[in-house]
């Protein structure tokens, strides 16, 4: 082979490598979509009628805590779309110049009381918890359920004294239905999505912690990534969302 030759063969392997190299989804046929635990259900429903519409196209659901997901995000993570389970989180990623539109709010959502099915222990409120050998979970304050946690704390003047702290709301759930620990605050839609594993405890400062979701594409994401937002803002999304015990957002 002459030298000549060589040179063209080696040009057209690295560009064949590159365009392999590729992760836009709509050449990889993967949408990868970094949501709050929380959304597991609906975000499921979402994905698999998203797919339904988009032929050859899938949808990956990476989910977390919000705030791992956004770490993930910032450190390079191949996210399309990011949907966090408050604000906040979401601006630590728009701060590093990361998405590709504003961010646009989609859901809502609130805490309450999970506790053993048939609360078996009598609780009845945020002070229920303080009382002794009365185990209870939060999540981490970093986490957006942490945050909410903090903010029910603040407004009803009742402070808790977790036996563990946790980095997602599904965790908070598990040590709950498992047994570990007797009560835990997480929303109104895990408990829903539970089956009747736990029950939840309302409770008045939950109403003045509320969350709200945003939802946005990330980097340079294309089409798919709109049309999937297009989709959780649109009638549809919407009412998948309802039925899972999410609250719609302010207009």
């Amino acid at each position: 082979m002459t030298r000549r030759l060589r040179r063209l063969v080696s040009a057209v392997v690295v560009f064949a490598l590159a365009s392999c190299s590729n992760t836009d989804p709509a050449t990889d046929g993967v949408l990868n979509v970094y949501a709050a635990a929380s959304l597991q259900a609906p975000f499921e429903e979402i994905a698999a009628e998203f797919e339904a519409a988009h032929p050859g196209l899938s949808v990956q659901l990476n989910l977390a805590g919000s705030s791992d997901l956004a770490t993930q995000i910032i450190a390079g993570a191949p996210a399309e779309v990011f949907a966090p389970a408050n604000a906040a989180t979401m601006e630590q990623v728009a701060a590093e110049g990361l998405l590709a539109s504003p961010s646009k709010t989609f859901a809502t959502n609130v805490l309450t009381i999970a506790v053993a099915a048939g609360n078996p222990l009598g609780i009845e409120s945020l002070e229920s918890l303080t009382e002794p050998g009365i185990a209870t979970v939060l999540c981490a304050p970093q986490v957006p359920c942490g945050a909410a946690a903090a903010a029910a704390q603040e407004v009803s003047g009742v402070w808790l004294e977790p036996v563990s702290e946790e980095g997602s709301v599904t965790d908070v759930l598990g040590k709950v239905s498992s047994g570990q620990a007797d009560a835990g605050l997480v929303y109104v839609t895990d408990v829903d999505a539970a089956g009747g594993g736990v029950d939840g405890v309302p409770f008045d400062a939950a109403a003045q912690a509320v969350n709200t979701y945003p939802i946005a594409a990330v980097g340079s994401s294309g089409d798919p990534a709109s049309d999937f937002i297009d989709l959780v803002l649109g009638e549809s999304g919407q009412e998948i969302l309802s039925s899972h015990g999410f609250g719609k957002p302010a207009q």
